[in-house]
């Protein structure tokens, strides 16, 4: 399922574009009959007819859109590491209670990862692409409207359901779209992450520093929550401090905008892997001519070659329904629809190497994400409390934010260029880059200047960024399309759920005490947790496990 076809496979596969009348005897004699599956088979043929297509309008209009979905994922959980601050300061919450927001957010991502990525194998890639940005960009606008914590924290929570589909589904359905020469664009998707964040960072500073209670973490006596002093005395205000409610307001129309062009200006169709599967052949080649068309192609690839895949395999002389049937899969009742269900959910673990392959995957995605997590929540609120025992101000400490991210969309470009090197490639860029971005956690940790501060800090996001490229575009690879949105989503979902967990012990270590060493503690666990994903990269195997049909 994992490597790659040959030269001459790929080049009879693709000669089938070009002799549609006799493509099923083309297909035999290039993979033979043994091996193949009849859905396997129909993916070569639509997976040649998309190489053909090359990378049109289509292709590159739903890239961008994908992209989009990166972006917001990232762009929402770097918000409520910045309005943390301001957020406490105004509603009088504890230092016990820094980690809510991250844990509620990442219980949203959880279920999201979890049951968007069961869905897209089933409803479809069409509406659950969609629904996720939909569903963010509905809560998320209304996150900043309340002023009671418990209220904020739902919102959060669902706005978070929303965003954890995105990866996951974005990363699969722009595979599906495109054509094999160019899937490098998938680890470069990723770049779409730092922008996010940068664009977060940006608004955060125009608007935090001006409308805050308190411009300066260095003040040695800032208001105080109203909740917390008697009436008439001065307090932090909903009215004074409406900055960091201007910045949810302004993401939450980013992604209302990013779901009209989803839904109402691209329309984005069907991917033809995924009917293939749920048996739609008819509709698959639909598709490809809609999007033929709308890269002002033609596409060769008929109703009748597919079709004559079922007559010609041995497979169709049995009664039991398989994956790609065509229509005599969509006459199957739901006891049998059920069982292929549970024959596409055993794919995951079918052989010993693919059960090795998924575990590894899952636990790389939990230390990658436990690590994220907490220095997602804490580095920002750390960097606010280092700069102001240095006496910088709010200002300067929001402005860093844009240094520390930028440079991570030079780290995406340098891990798609790493993805495809033959003496480096996707294995070892990975274990590279998160041996560095540990080290850089621990540096931060021990060295507190004003220029050491935003240094490091770069470095822990630039290894981020070029570990999360190729890890996010290397995953659907690696798994075939029936189970791809799953195996992505499941993933997600180990990864979000650890994190959950992640900020729960940091709040234990950074509220422990309030000296330097409790502070460092919490670094000590993000930089830790992080080298774990040394561990597991290494373990992953370095030669491709089966044959990539799809």
């Amino acid at each position: 399922m994992l490597s790659t076809l040959t030269h001459d496979e790929e080049e009879k596969a693709t000669n089938l574009n070009h002799h549609p009348s006799n493509g099923p005897q083309l297909l035999a004699d290039a993979f033979g009959e043994e091996g193949l599956t009849i859905y396997e088979k129909k993916c070569v043929l639509v997976n040649r007819e998309i190489d053909a297509m090359g990378m049109g309008r289509y292709q590159w209009s739903l890239w961008v859109l994908c992209g989009f979905g990166y972006m917001i994922d990232l762009m929402w959980a770097q918000a409520f590491g910045m309005i943390l601050p301001p957020l406490q300061q105004e509603l009088g919450n504890s230092m016990d209670q820094t980690g809510n927001l991250s844990t509620t957010f990442t219980a949203g991502l959880t279920a999201g990862a979890l049951v968007w990525g069961l869905l897209v194998d089933v409803i479809g890639r069409q509406w659950v692409f969609n629904l996720t940005v939909f569903i963010a960009s509905a809560f998320g606008l209304c996150i900043g409207a309340p002023s009671t914590y418990t209220a904020i924290l739902v919102l959060i929570a669902f706005t978070g359901f929303g965003v954890g589909g995105n990866i996951p589904i974005d990363t699969t359905i722009a595979l599906e779209f495109t054509p094999q020469s160019k899937r490098y664009l998938l680890p470069l998707l990723s770049i779409f992450q730092p922008i996010g964040v940068v664009i977060c960072s940006v608004i955060a500073y125009v608007f935090i520093p001006n409308y805050s209670c308190n411009p300066n973490f260095s003040e040695a006596n800032p208001l105080p929550a109203c909740n917390a002093v008697a009436s008439g005395k001065p307090c932090c205000t909903k009215a004074s401090n409406m900055g960091w409610r201007y910045l949810l307001f302004t993401l939450g129309g980013i992604t209302l905008l990013i779901f009209f062009l989803r839904f109402i200006v691209f329309q984005f169709q069907e991917t033809p892997e995924f009917l293939l599967c749920r048996g739609k052949d008819a509709k698959a080649i639909e598709v490809l001519q809609y999007v033929a068309k709308y890269n002002k192609r033609t596409c060769a690839l008929t109703l009748e070659m597919l079709e004559s895949l079922e007559r010609d395999s041995n497979s169709t002389s049995s009664n039991r329904p398989v994956l790609g049937g065509g229509a005599k899969q969509l006459k199957t009742t739901w006891t049998e629809k059920l069982k292929l269900e549970g024959d596409r959910f055993k794919m995951l673990f079918s052989s010993l190497q693919m059960t090795r392959l998924t575990l590894l995957i899952w636990v790389t995605y939990i230390c990658d994400y436990w690590g994220f997590t907490i220095a997602g929540t804490y580095l920002p609120l750390i960097l606010a409390l280092k700069n102001g025992v240095l006496h910088l101000s709010l200002r300067f400490t929001y402005r860093s934010y844009i240094y520390i991210y930028t440079p991570g969309i030079v780290g995406v470009l340098l891990g798609t260029l790493s993805y495809r090197a033959p003496r480096i490639g996707r294995k070892w860029t990975m274990v590279v880059s998160a041996a560095l971005r540990g080290v850089a956690v621990f540096l931060f940790s021990s060295i507190d200047s004003a220029a050491s501060n935003i240094g490091f800090n770069v470095m822990e996001n630039f290894c981020q960024s070029i570990f999360n490229s190729v890890l996010y575009g290397w995953t659907p690879e690696a798994f075939p399309a029936p189970i791809r949105g799953t195996a992505c989503g499941l993933a997600n979902f180990w990864g979000r759920l650890f994190s959950i967990v992640s900020p729960v012990l940091a709040e234990r270590l950074y509220t422990s005490g309030r000296g330097e060493d409790d502070i460092n503690g919490v670094l000590y666990l993000a930089g830790g947790v992080t080298l774990g994903c040394v561990i597991t990269t290494v373990l992953l195997p370095s030669k491709p496990v089966g044959r990539q049909v799809s």
